[in-house]
């Protein structure tokens, strides 16, 4: 029996043939061996490799994460601030026909938010008709009082957004949340393509992959689409909080990548009505600032007193639009996950439209009604802060124990505006090399969407997966790692 056994697994060194989807929606699988359709050639390049080879090919592309010093921070992390970047070799494969889909749904969500964003600081409409109660602005962190009534340029707020995606167990694709205030990870897009291309170059060969490599320079585009008018050059800066940020690499990676400078807030000072740079030749007058800190440390003088990431006199310059800033402050009012429930009925509301993409059902404890079944089904649901990002605050209700789902119950009834609650959705898996074979591991997808003259998607994103088994959570602040996601062109498409 052991000779058998041992056979068996030179046949089918990874397992394929036993591949179990455990009863969740796969991505390449729709059971033991059996390969969804388009995907048949990956699975078959799989089954035909040696063992151990995929594994050395792992070690490779681990080995390549390390020298090209793809890493990021981790707040409080007992072994240092850095680690590698944690990539899992399989791609994720999208087929063009469904991003299509999704690509449609993105853009039209993204222009409902910011025609959203606008109206709330202008004639806040959307509430004067009662689509959307008062106090749902009023008490929300992102909204900023000090803004109201200005334009940003070219009447674009949310110029880069990351909204997260989720497959659920009917197959259907569902926005979990948009985030448009500072967005992370398209650098790691990048990279997981480029250690892909170094690593395992065979799976390339013969298929047409849509690029994920011209991101910088549409998002240059953009910087410098939004620019003021007088600008004929606009100078382009990143401005980053410093090294101990967790996307500090990105930072300077983007910065690189566009051939900006990336500067700190010690490097820029407001004078003469302008922002400047200091450099080694003396001022230079910045027009755009791709800023990557958050709205509160922009300016010490009109924001946070304390702050010593941002610019003094920031905030004046850009209300005489002798500035441009990325994304535009206030787009937090949008990031918040109790008005993310109101986006479907935005898009009514400002478009006229009916929903592409759907939300997730979620429910807000600041409504009396749905708080009373929130906290009668807390050990069914998700319940998530409205303001945090990074899946820090979750609760995952099926998971938790008595005691922390008293403590959620308390939270709730004492701060309600601040919650949310939505069903355990059954995230959809992809394969994931674990140990000698492959395994079911659940992820989303991070889509980069920028809007400027025209509105562009990176083709697929980033795709972050739970490398813990079992695990829902994707965050790499948590215990996530990512990716390479292919959005792959048919033949007939091809042709």
């Amino acid at each position: 029996m052991e000779q058998i056994a041992a056979d068996l697994r030179l046949l089918d060194p990874l397992g394929i043939s036993q591949y179990d989807t455990k009863g969740f929606f796969d991505e390449m699988f729709m059971g033991p061996g059996n390969a969804r359709a388009g995907v048949e050639f990956l699975v078959e390049k799989l089954a035909s490799m040696p063992p151990g080879e995929l594994q050395r090919r792992q070690g490779s592309a681990d080995h390549e994460l390390l020298n090209m010093g793809i890493t990021f921070n981790v707040y409080g992390h007992s072994a240092g601030t850095e680690k590698v970047w944690p990539f899992d070799l399989i791609p994720r494969v999208i087929l063009e026909s469904e991003w299509l889909y999704v690509e449609r749904g993105l853009k039209q969500r993204i222009r409902a938010l910011n025609m959203f964003i606008d109206d709330m600081y202008h004639d806040q409409k959307i509430i004067r008709d009662g689509i959307m109660p008062e106090y749902m602005i009023q008490s929300s962190k992102g909204y900023l009082k000090q803004i109201q009534g200005m334009n940003p340029q070219r009447g674009i707020w949310c110029h880069i957004t990351g909204t997260d995606l989720v497959r659920g167990g009917d197959g259907q694709i569902y926005v979990l949340e948009d985030n448009l205030r500072c967005p992370s990870g398209v650098s790691y897009v990048i990279e997981n393509r480029e250690v892909m291309k170094r690593t395992f170059p065979q799976l390339f060969e013969g298929r047409n992959i849509l690029p994920v490599e011209t991101y910088p320079e549409q998002l240059l585009k953009m910087l410098q689409y939004i620019a003021p008018p007088a600008a004929n050059e606009p100078t382009v800066v990143v401005l980053s909080p410093g090294i101990h940020n967790s996307a500090y690499f990105e930072h300077c990676f983007l910065a690189q990548q566009m051939g900006v400078e990336l500067v700190q807030g010690s490097d820029l000072i407001v004078k003469d009505g302008y922002v400047h740079m200091r450099t080694t030749r003396g001022l230079k007058r910045v027009d755009v600032v791709y800023r990557r800190i958050d709205d509160d440390f922009l300016d010490p003088e009109c924001l946070r007193p304390d702050s010593t990431l941002g610019v003094k006199g920031l905030m004046g310059v850009y209300r005489t639009g002798k500035v441009a800033l990325v994304n535009a402050p206030g787009t937090g009012v949008a990031d918040d996950k109790a008005v993310y429930a109101f986006v479907p009925k935005m898009i009514k509301y400002y478009l006229g439209e009916d929903m592409i993409l759907p939300n997730v059902e979620t429910f807000m404890c600041a409504d009396e009604t749905e708080r009373s079944y929130v906290l009668q089904h807390m050990a069914e649901l998700v319940i998530k802060p409205a303001n945090e990002s990074g899946g820090y605050g979750i609760l995952i209700g099926p998971n938790a124990t008595k005691d922390q789902l008293e403590k959620y119950r308390e939270l709730i009834l004492s701060n309600p505006r601040n919650y949310v609650a939505q069903p355990m959705v059954a995230l959809s898996t992809v394969p994931t090399l674990c140990g000698d074979k492959l395994e079911g591991r659940h992820v989303d997808l991070r889509p980069y969407i920028l809007f400027g003259e025209d509105i562009y998607i990176v083709p697929g994103g980033l795709t972050r997966v739970a490398l813990v088994k079992g695990s829902i959570v994707v965050n790499s602040s948590q215990g996530g790692g990512s990716k390479d996601t292919w959005v792959l062109r048919s033949e007939a498409d091809s042709r």
